[in-house]
């Protein structure tokens, strides 16, 4: 199996890259600063020798975009949004001109999309996807990536959750200030946590691209999201520690200026379900937020 992954030098991409080797794929990584053999340069804009790598791939996956842990001036704004849309958008260009065509494109998405709910579980049929501006960037991706139709290419986006890993992302932020006695609830507290360990999100491409009547938006999330507090709770008790100072938003508004980035990373509630992985027989590792937290603490 050929995987070209666009963007792959971050977390989510190094994982996915040593998950698809331990299977005997051949992967490929598509970015700016290419080190090693097996990685191409792209500067994620513009067509270059870099297409004829996706010629006739199994899968392509997309996952470049800066960043939103940041400050949301405009600069940032700008780039967050040029990031993921120019990025979709030359790879449709490369696509279009292949002989044989990617048999699947994941391009990465965002549980972001829907609105703040504490409450009602956001499935791909029910959610509710509201009007601000991370929704409204992750609209703008999602349609940018669906625009155009290609028979011959099946195409998913994936509405990830926060994934849950040892090497990057929030987890090792989450640990370090619990372990300084900081793991509090952040605000109020009832915000929902959605969330998947790194193990199962890798599982679940895997099998997203191996199943073929997977299609459109899918939620990458585990089935159980909890609520801020609970996920405090959940980590003081794996790393042992008595207690977390809680954290109101007025502190969160002050601490975010200076670690330069945004409140609401913390206090909005994605309350996500993965309606069509669950409907569709897919089977999670880690299913609860305990035993994922465990796993990762033990290695």
């Amino acid at each position: 199996m050929k995987i070209i992954i666009a963007g792959g030098t971050g977390f989510l991409g190094e994982s996915l890259e040593q998950y698809f080797k331990q299977k005997d794929a051949q992967v490929y990584i598509l970015t700016r600063k290419p080190r090693r053999d097996h990685e191409i340069y792209w500067d994620a804009r513009t067509l270059g020798e870099w297409k004829s790598a996706i010629e006739g791939c199994d899968a392509l996956i997309n996952l470049t975009g800066k960043s939103v842990d940041c400050r949301y001036n405009e600069t940032n704004k700008k780039e967050i949004y040029t990031s993921r849309i120019d990025s979709t958008k030359v790879l449709q260009q490369a696509v279009d001109q292949c002989s044989v065509k990617p048999k699947v494109w994941l391009n990465a998405a965002s549980a972001t999309i829907y609105v703040h709910s504490e409450t009602q579980l956001n499935t791909e049929e029910s959610g509710i996807i509201g009007d601000d501006f991370s929704m409204n960037i992750c609209k703008s991706w999602e349609n940018e990536f669906f625009k155009i139709k290609n028979e011959e290419v099946r195409k998913v986006a994936l509405r990830t959750s926060i994934v849950l890993g040892n090497n990057g992302g929030a987890f090792p932020k989450l640990r370090t200030i619990t372990k300084l006695g900081l793991g509090g609830k952040q605000g109020q507290g009832q915000q929902k946590v959605s969330w998947i360990h790194i193990d199962d999100f890798c599982k679940a491409i895997e099998w997203i691209v191996n199943n073929e009547k997977i299609s459109g938006p899918v939620n990458i999330t585990a089935p159980n999201p909890v609520s801020n507090e609970d996920l405090m709770k959940k980590m003081r008790k794996q790393l042992k520690v008595p207690f977390g100072l809680n954290a109101p938003v007025w502190q969160l508004e002050i601490a975010s200026l200076f670690l330069n980035t945004e409140t609401e990373l913390l206090l909005k509630s994605r309350n996500v379900y993965p309606g069509k992985l669950i409907k569709n027989g897919f089977r999670f590792l880690y299913p609860d937020l305990d035993n994922a937290l465990s796993a990762l603490l033990k290695n």
